[in-house]
């Protein structure tokens, strides 16, 4: 028998597979996915794999289904990120060097080299397609591409002529992420840490303070009619600052991010906080009142002071409380403003207490911030004394207020994030800029937003409850800094000064990998708008193709287009998954409009988020090179359903490894020896096998890979554990065994590739598996009453070692007593009942069972309890099957007494001298050990 090696397959066949997953247009269905593909800035961790190899194994699975499968790749490298990488390295930034050097293993001589960007990105895109190669990934690799391929750009161009024409491009003033040492807007992918961050809009309340203004910034301006005092940190040194001509005290941080939103910032000096401390400040909207010392105040928070409203603002209460457990400041009470349904007059106060909260350094004390913030914001109304928003909804006041304070009190608007660390690949701090020359995608427009709640609407996406996720990003969505003036990419057509950043350049290659291997073969100054006008729409009359090239790659794309599923992580529904919806919309027409999506998890590496800046991963190569990919495939597909996270455990993967292992020798084991025919446990085993067969294809059309994965491996090989079991003697070889193991091997064939591809050729087909057509249920090799019989008889046996563990003891003999043919008329009127609460009125509704009196009642109770213990179908099988329960238990005499060793009695409950008979129910023997 030969041993599995999964190294030498590996060797074996990774080389002459891709040519045969090169998919061109015939006659068949087509079946064309694609995933988001991959930013070559370092090395593949098995996060990254399991990204790829979901996707593989769903290709995988149709194209046996007979389907023209497309899986294509491509490598994403626009934008900032590796120009960041390159100029961190080019300094010598010791992390970088060291993450690079020692996790990524880059040998020194390429290291050297990455100083220049595309040494980075040519290099690990090089390192992907290798290793997805080495994966087993079903990839044509003819339509491979990198997004600063001028041919890809030529692409951009086009549909960003397209954009601009619909209006959906304009310039505007809006607030971006930005990073002043890359002088750049810089979006999500561009960003070391903070890449979730949100810009809020907050409003400076400016109160006077000694001839000049002290601003604070608060995203809950209505709440003015209930401060009752500032906060200044003593331990900070403020700033004088002329702001847009008015003299202002602020923190130096604050100071900057002014500037940095187009306001005249000069700073003229300084003002330590202990001397604001004490002093009084004034508003129009709640009068005079004091200043009072607070540590917690961040001078990067907001303007570095901040108003307190102790009724209503939890950090503002227990503040306050502390300082007044002290002895301090006891002539300040909170301020009620606001009422809110399930709060008393202090919904701060409330909910401080509730909590058990004994301090402001409380990890709890931000949980109970938004819930008080979320609930006024819902339910809240604004009390009588809130002047012109007395009786408002606390949403309406907010905005009302907000606009008075700017019209008539000096507020301004203030932009910040809702984190501390924003971090650019550069290692530099991003802060919100206005930028007024620049460029955004109108993601705004309500008819736009609501197209693409309408496709939302029509698409397949997978899991179900992300579409909420869908539809509430594409409400929140604004415009989007859509150009850069650094970065590699495509420039904007109309205005080359900038260059078209990486999120937005990013939303049709999809379409983009239809006509990719035609395309590159193209000289990029003969792609002109038109050519891509042609091939899409058919309409135009461009000249610098032939026409008939053009013809051909026109009839590809309209073959494949549009997909039919997409595959990405769910922490790209907030920008890319929703922004290519929009762009599909504006610039393809109804019937290229994407059909599907299936979202992913997150991986954790031991129940910790996996970070490759951390160094908290696993990465594939050492991964592949310690278990093997089939290995690696095994456990990523089976820990877990796609949209679930999943866990990387080693300990749990060599679990994985062994599964094979078991699989290979089952497999070789079952086909080498001679057949051994005729046996009616065969039958059984056919017949578990089809419902295994309609389990798993069931389980693979709806992307649920992991349940796939349980019927096609662990059901398999219980139902083949249970039919060794049943045999007299190891006789592996049947033609029931070739048959299951035909069956088996192509039901895992897209999971563990290389394994089956071997498997298959020693079984003498030809071909590769890959194509091998997939197991189909045949109904008529069904055997309900089999299979019945088995269960029942497996039920007793887990029974029996129960009871043999129970008392501890050598049984000598073993009778099992079948239930009488009234207590079966009972089961079977118990399971076709609507309602079996009341069972014994049902019996007793029964003249024959009626007569037998305290035995028919007692027998009905425990009938009933039995039943609701059994599984409901199997419940329906038993009524149905119409099984021969003392016929089942003779047959099986023989194995019962090889099983146990023991003399096995099959004898009748009904007449019995046995006091234990009584117990017997129907399926369920009464069993009593000597």
């Amino acid at each position: 028998m030969a041993e599995w090696d999964i190294q030498k397959l590996e060797e074996k066949y990774r080389d002459i597979w891709p040519a045969a997953f090169e998919a061109d247009p015939d006659g068949r269905e087509k079946f064309y996915l694609n995933v988001a593909f991959p930013y070559p800035s370092g090395a593949m961790h098995v996060g990254h794999g399991r990204t790829y190899m979901v996707p593989d194994v769903i290709a995988r699975f149709w194209r046996m289904q007979g389907k023209n499968v497309l899986f294509p790749m491509g490598f994403h490298v626009t934008g900032t990120p590796v120009i960041g990488i390159s100029r961190r390295i080019a300094k010598g930034d010791a992390g970088t060097i060291r993450l690079y050097r020692d996790l990524y293993r880059v040998p020194q001589d390429v290291l050297d080299r990455f100083d220049d960007p595309m040494t980075i990105v040519r290099y690990f895109a090089g390192e992907y397609e290798r290793l997805m190669r080495r994966a087993g990934l079903s990839i044509d690799w003819r339509r491979r591409f990198i997004t600063v391929d001028p041919q890809y750009s030529k692409y951009i161009e086009w549909q960003y002529h397209h954009l601009h024409e619909g209006e959906h491009v304009v310039r505007g003033v809006h607030p971006v992420k930005y990073c002043p040492s890359c002088d750049n807007p810089v979006g999500d992918h561009d960003l070391l840490e903070g890449d979730k961050a949100e810009i809020m809009k907050f409003t400076l309340v400016v109160f006077d303070w000694q001839g000049a203004k002290i601003p604070c910034a608060t995203l809950r301006p209505e709440t003015i009619y209930g401060v009752t005092n500032l906060w200044a940190n003593p331990g900070l040194t403020y700033v004088r600052a002329k702001v847009d001509g008015e003299e202002w005290v602020l923190s130096r941080e604050a100071a900057y991010k002014l500037e940095m939103q187009d306001h005249t910032v000069e700073v003229t000096g300084e003002v330590e906080g202990s001397e604001l401390v004490g002093s009084k400040a004034s508003h129009p909207l709640c009068g005079e009142v004091p200043v009072l010392p607070a540590d917690f105040v961040d001078p990067d928070m907001g303007s570095g002071l901040v108003m307190s409203v102790p009724a209503h603002a939890p950090f503002d209460y227990i503040a306050l409380r502390d300082l007044q457990k002290e002895g301090r400041y006891g002539e300040i009470a909170p301020v009620a403003i606001i009422r809110t349904e399930g709060y008393g007059e202090f919904p701060a106060k409330d909910a401080v207490e509730k909590s058990g909260i004994l301090n402001q350094n409380d990890p709890r004390m931000d949980e109970v911030t938004r819930e008080v913030y979320g609930a006024e914001l819902l339910r809240g109304r604004l009390l009588d004394t809130c002047g012109v928003v007395s009786g408002k909804p606390v949403k309406e006041g907010r905005d009302t207020i907000a606009a008075l304070m700017i019209e008539e009190y000096g507020s301004k608007e203030m932009f910040d994030f809702d984190t501390r660390a924003v971090i650019c690949r550069c290692g530099g701090r991003v802060y919100v800029k206005i930028l007024h020359d620049q460029w955004f995608l109108q993601y705004s427009d309500p008819v736009w937003k609501e197209q693409v709640h309408g496709q939302i609407d029509r698409m397949s996406i997978v899991p179900a409850e992300t579409r909420a996720e869908f539809d509430r990003t594409v409400d929140w969505l604004k415009d989007w800094a859509c150009t850069r003036r650094v970065g590699l990419g495509t420039k904007l057509p109309w205005d080359p000064a900038w260059i078209i950043e990486p999120l937005s350049d990013s939303t049709l290659y999809m379409l983009f990998y239809t006509i990719a291997h035609h395309i590159k073969k193209i000289e990029p100054e003969k792609l002109t708008p038109d050519v891509f006008e042609y091939i899409v729409f058919g309409t135009g009359n461009p000249t610098s193709v032939p026409r008939e090239t053009l013809d051909a790659i026109r009839q590809e794309c309209l073959y494949w287009y549009p997909y039919e599923y997409r595959f990405s992580a769910k922490d790209l529904i907030s920008n890319h998954l929703t922004f290519q919806l929009f762009h599909h919309l504006a610039v393809l027409p109804e019937d290229r409009q994407p059909k599907g999506m299936v979202i992913f998890g997150m991986g954790l590496l031991n129940g910790a988020k996996m970070s490759s800046s951390k160094g908290n991963v696993v990465l594939l190569e050492d991964a592949l090179n310690e278990f093997g990919s089939d290995t690696v495939r095994m456990f990523l597909i089976g820990s877990a359903e796609p949209w679930q996270d999943f866990d990387w455990r080693n300990e749990l993967v060599i679990g994985a490894k062994k599964q094979i292992e078991r699989f290979w020798n089952e497999v070789t084991e079952g086909i080498a020896v001679e057949e051994n025919d005729g046996r009616e446990i065969d039958g059984w085993l056919i017949s578990r096998l089809q419902h295994r067969i309609e389990n798993a294809t069931s389980a693979m059309m709806n992307f649920q890979t992991r349940q796939a994965l349980q019927e096609s491996f662990f059901g398999i090989e219980a139902d083949l554990k249970w039919y060794r079991r049943r045999l007299p003697t190891i006789a592996p070889g049947s033609a029931a065994v070739r048959e299951l193991c035909s069956a088996w091997v192509r039901l895992l064939a897209p999971i563990v590739p290389y394994t089956c591809e071997e498997l298959w050729h020693l079984m003498g087909n030809e071909g590769s598996v890959a194509f091998a057509p997939w197991p189909a249920q045949d109904a008529a090799k069904i055997d309900m009453a089999a299979e019945i019989a088995e269960e029942v008889l497996a039920r007793t046996v887990e029974d029996l070692e129960s009871i043999i563990k129970l008392i501890q003891m050598e049984p000598k003999a073993i009778n099992l007593y079948v239930a009488p043919a009234w207590k079966r008329q009972i089961f079977e009127m118990v399971a076709a009942a609507e309602d079996r609460t009341d069972a014994v009125r049902l019996v007793m509704a029964d003249e024959g069972l009626k007569a037998r009196g305290k035995a028919a009642v007692n027998a009905a109770r425990q009938i009933t309890k039995f039943i609701h213990r059994l599984p409901p179908q199997f419940v329906a099988d038993l009524v149905s099957g119409n099984v021969d329960e003392k016929a089942v238990f003779t047959a099986a005499r023989e194995f019962l007494e090889r099983e146990f060793g023991v003399q096995v009695n099959i004898l009748d409950a009904e007449g019995s001298m046995e006091a234990k008979a009584d117990a017997a129910l129907p399926f369920k023997p009464a069993i009593v050990i000597e």
